[in-house]
């Protein structure tokens, strides 16, 4: 089994209205359901658009934490979902199910294999 990150932008979400965005959670909501039920799901969020964002710089030889992004850039990550499946065939059918109730595209990458695994 190998983990996959699926994960949006913001802005590829797109404008849209507050009862477009209602209609689309129960069909989010209802494949989160489908990833714990085929024992493929390990975690799922949507991050807060306006919450706060910090970032932390080892850089200088010490950290530094400072309020707001750590560089600008036109493009925030909106949400993710971590699944754990036999192969990238699977990844890729939980993450067209996902961007389809969402409404919008979604990434795929593999997580990195890890050396002390067994």
């Amino acid at each position: 089994m190998a983990e996959y990150l699926l994960y949006f932008n913001q802005q590829w979400v797109g404008e849209h209205t507050e009862e477009w965005f209602r209609s689309r959670a129960p069909l989010a909501l209802g494949v989160v359901e489908e990833m714990r039920a085929a024992g493929v799901y390990v975690f799922a969020g949507g991050l807060e658009e306006h919450g706060p964002v910090h970032a932390v710089d080892p850089t200088s030889g010490s950290v530094v934490v400072t309020d707001g992004p750590y560089t600008e850039t036109t493009e925030v990550l909106g949400g993710f979902a971590v699944v754990d499946v036999p192969d990238e065939a699977t990844a890729l059918h939980w993450a067209g199910r996902i961007a389809q109730a969402c409404g919008w595209p979604h990434e795929v990458r593999r997580f990195g294999t890890d050396p002390d695994a067994t």
